[in-house]
């Protein structure tokens, strides 16, 4: 039987503290049209002192586990993604799951602004593998505190948060459909904190000359992001099996309208169709989908068995493509593996025409995963009995 990675429940937790763009504008020497017009940001949320990573993560966690109707010793991982974590060791993952007393394994996961979907695509292949059945994946960053507040070119487009989403076994077919991970290191400079590394020691020098803070090349990440958002979301759409107009919502990263716009028009996407929020909260980093993703569904604007396209694209280079369905639609019935494009994205009536080498590939995969299913289904009795004496 094929497992599904069905999105249970999601949270958000944002600062307190607003900042505007006026706000901004009169610090930077600029104007709040000049920041709007570039980005589309009106104001952002920042980080209180003493306010911490792992704090705005609990609080989007715990919304989303009591969504879910789970507790801390139900879940069976933490996948959290983020670039700014409390300490660089120990792991944020390992803090978090202590303040939520939970008795899980966690890890962090770094994949800049796409971390969060490189998230969600981990979690799904521990579910699909029949391994776990419930997993809580966290997208949070404080990044205003890596943030050079007299660069205009980066101190307008960020801002603080966490969102956070608990994936769970299912046997129909919702939650992730498909998705793209992709990257492409030969641009790690144009988005970067060249001072923070294990290649030198941070002395005096490095705070003055700012080596400490984020540094990146607009114009290089916009020509990166317009190139390959379009592609990405193609590729996922395809891969689902669905057509583009089956598509309902599109959740992009907030980080720019005009790039969201941009990969609209390549599309022949109508933004009507994409929810935007980056006006109130800036580029969030890891933590824009899950963010966008709880805002969307307190809207109303996802609805049960919504085919939903999240794409994104962040330091690395990175860039990641998901369609998701939320919920079920009333004609959903467990399909058979072979037609699942996640698990396998080879169909059975495709196999005839690939080469005999790649069909024997593809039959021994097959085969491989039929027995970690019968493994499963024989061992997952026993393991949930041990889980209940503990």
């Amino acid at each position: 039987m094929p497992w599904y990675s069905r999105i249970a429940g999601w949270g958000m937790a944002v600062p307190r503290r607003v900042l505007t763009s006026r706000e901004l504008a009169q610090q930077l020497r600029t104007t709040e049209e000049w920041i709007l017009t570039r980005t589309g940001i009106r104001e952002r949320r920042i980080a209180e002192p003493g306010e911490t990573m792992s704090d705005l993560s609990v609080a989007a966690a715990r919304e989303a586990m009591a969504r879910a109707g789970i507790l801390p010793q139900d879940l069976d991982l933490i996948i959290v993604a983020t670039s700014t974590p409390d300490y660089v060791i120990p792991p944020v993952s390992s803090i978090i799951q202590h303040k939520l007393n939970a008795r899980c394994g966690a890890f962090t996961l770094g994949a800049g602004c796409t971390g969060f979907m490189y998230g969600m695509a981990v979690a799904h292949a521990f579910i699909a593998a029949g391994l776990m059945r419930n997993i809580l994946v966290i997208g949070a960053e404080i990044i205003s505190r890596n943030i050079d507040w007299t660069d205009r070119n980066t101190a307008v487009l960020f801002g603080d948060g966490a969102g956070a989403m608990v994936l769970q076994a299912s046997e129909l077919p919702t939650g992730l459909l498909s998705f793209v991970l992709g990257s492409d290191g030969s641009g790690a400079e144009h988005l970067i904190v060249p001072g923070i590394s294990t290649n030198a020691v941070i002395t005096e020098e490095t705070i003055r000359r700012k080596g400490h803070l984020l540094r990146m090349n607009g114009r290089e990440v916009f020509k990166f992001a317009t190139r390959v958002l379009g592609k990405v979301a193609i590729e996922a759409i395809a891969r689902s099996g669905l057509a583009p107009d089956e598509i309902d919502l599109m959740i992009p990263h907030q980080a720019n309208e005009r790039i969201i716009e941009a990969a609209c028009r390549e599309l022949g996407f109508p933004m009507e169709k994409v929810f935007l929020n980056l006006d109130r909260y800036g580029n969030t980093s890891a933590a824009s989908i899950p963010i966008a993703f709880a805002e969307a569904m307190e809207q109303g604007r996802i609805r049960e068995g919504d085919n939903l396209l999240l794409i994104g694209f962040g330091a690395g280079l990175t860039w990641a493509g998901a369609v998701v369905r939320y919920g079920v639609r009333p004609e959903d019935r467990p399909i058979a593996v072979e037609n699942w494009p996640v698990r396998l994205p080879v169909s059975l009536p495709d196999l005839n025409r690939l080469e005999p080498v790649r069909q024997a590939k593809v039959m021994a995969l097959r085969a491989r995963r039929q027995l970690l299913q019968t493994a499963m289904s024989l061992l997952l009795p026993f393991y949930a009995r041990t889980r209940r004496r503990r």
